[in-house]
């Protein structure tokens, strides 16, 4: 289990028929495509963690990189993926999952991720995701600037327990 005990992202994303495999449970495949769309919720639409006059000329970008340039984005770097439970498809009920920053390094961080299918049931899949910031315009990786290295921080916790191998 992962112990997300500092500020942390929530979010619904709905589940979709699509989702379920012939097993008649969410496909693993469909599972990341969960996880994917709440991180990008979370990177991009998170709640302001700074006033706009900390974000001069930029005020009107939302979520954790709004303050990055325009020609920066983020890349997948590796993904880490446990199950930790069956995850069946429930009409109008959507999936809740929790982000947070577990690292941030000098041009990539890292998130923990919890996905539950239901508030009061144990997370049925943990993951840890680590991102790396790349500058289009130079075709090289992009120091975090110390705008964006303070909004990662303001979600900042653990890093996500997984079973032992």
């Amino acid at each position: 289990m992962t112990d997300a005990t500092g500020t942390v992202f929530d979010c619904q994303i709905q589940a979709r028929l699509r989702d379920i495999n012939l097993a008649g449970h969410v496909d693993n495949v469909e599972a990341l495509r969960i996880v994917d769309e709440a991180r990008l919720l979370f990177l991009h639409f998170a709640p302001d963690v700074l006033s706009g006059a900390e974000r001069p000329g930029r005020p009107e970008r939302p979520g954790l990189l709004g303050s990055a340039p325009e020609h920066v984005t983020e890349l997948m770097g590796a993904q880490r993926i446990e199950y930790h439970a069956e995850m069946r498809f429930v009409a109008f009920q959507p999936f809740l999952v929790r982000l947070w920053v577990h690292r941030i390094g000098r041009t990539s961080f890292g998130l923990g991720v919890e996905l539950r299918v239901a508030a009061d049931h144990p997370p049925a899949l943990v993951a840890e995701l680590s991102l790396v910031l790349w500058d289009h315009e130079a075709g090289a990786a992009w120091p975090i600037s110390d705008e964006v290295r303070a909004a990662l921080a303001t979600y900042q916790g653990p890093g996500v327990t997984f079973r032992s191998r």
